[in-house]
């Protein structure tokens, strides 16, 4: 488990610096803004076309996949019956609370879980392939269609169809994955730019996160949205991920442990990060962050003792 408490100290390391950033006033009253906007347009796209170009596509048509989406599709069905029939939330909340309630941090947490519990980094691949190629493409072009209301005559028609086309994640996930798929490299004066441009990413989503924490009420969680939210992605996730790999596919104990400690990773700093780039579900995102960041370190230690690995 040191590694496991080493993710989060540095997680909540950069967190505090943003917090302070924000209490001090540096960046001035638009600096989260700009920084989830430079994390959004320019380190998480280097970062998606650095990922996925190292990684093995074909993983995406593995009995892994099965498992890790039966806990996303479960997951977010619930999230829109409820909030949509129960909450009364609008079709861009709906989005941003689905990601919320399924989009796993495979990268600053689950990549030291993966490490140091399972010995295994492979093990976060399936989500973190998952989530490039499929959720966060379909989730943002939804995101992005809603910008543009029908109507309009036939440019404006056309223009909303293809503004999902203009995305910055849905285009580097597409380069990305034709990259793995030919085996093409990038020459280095471009692979050398991109690198760094990807380490800015995880660092500056969760230092923008820490900034908008400043002056927010500490009884956000509180809110029926975020509950839901934090409840399906901590609990209901990873228990329907246990249950399809234990008795539909019938893996392996090691590997149903994996899959299971994965689909209970917290949600991702990058919903937040889309929440602030479409202006939409902020306080829903961020406040679901933290709810399941913390509540990580219990439902990991519940999974170790019940099932054997």
């Amino acid at each position: 488990m040191t590694g496991v408490l080493t993710g989060f100290v540095v997680v909540a390391s950069l967190v505090a610096v943003g917090y302070v950033l924000g209490r001090t006033g540096v960046l001035g009253p638009s600096g989260q803004a700009v920084v989830s906007r430079l994390v959004f347009f320019v380190g998480s796209p280097a970062l998606l076309v650095q990922t996925l170009a190292d990684a093995d596509v074909h993983v995406l048509f593995s009995e892994q996949l099965v498992v890790t989406a039966s806990g996303v599709v479960a997951a977010v069905v619930l999230w829109v019956l409820i909030a949509r029939y129960r909450l009364r939330l609008s079709r861009d909340d709906l989005v941003i609370g689905g990601l919320a309630a399924a989009f796993v941090n495979a990268a600053n947490i689950g990549l030291p879980v993966a490490a140091y519990v399972l010995q295994d980094l492979t093990a976060v691949l399936p989500a973190m392939l998952l989530q490039m190629v499929v959720l966060s493409p379909v989730a943002l072009g939804i995101l992005d269609v809603s910008r543009h209301p029908p109507g309009g005559g036939g440019w404006a028609s056309a223009k909303r169809l293809l503004a999902p086309l203009a995305n910055p994640v849905l285009i580097a996930s597409a380069v990305g994955i034709v990259l793995s798929v030919t085996g093409w490299t990038l020459p280095t004066a471009l692979a050398q730019p991109l690198d760094l441009l990807a380490g800015f990413a995880i660092p500056g989503a969760l230092v923008a996160f820490g900034i908008s924490l400043h002056g927010r009420s500490t009884t956000g969680w509180r809110s029926p949205e975020v509950l839901v939210a934090s409840a399906l992605k901590a609990f209901v996730q990873p228990l329907v991920t246990w249950a399809v790999a234990r008795f539909v596919l019938g893996l392996d104990e090691t590997a149903v442990f994996a899959a299971t400690v994965v689909a209970a990773l917290p949600t991702a700093q990058n919903v937040f990060t889309y929440a602030v780039r479409y202006g939409v579900g902020r306080d829903l995102a961020r406040d679901t962050v933290l709810v399941t960041t913390v509540l990580v370190a219990p439902v990991l230690l519940l999974i170790s003792v019940l099932l054997p690995h």
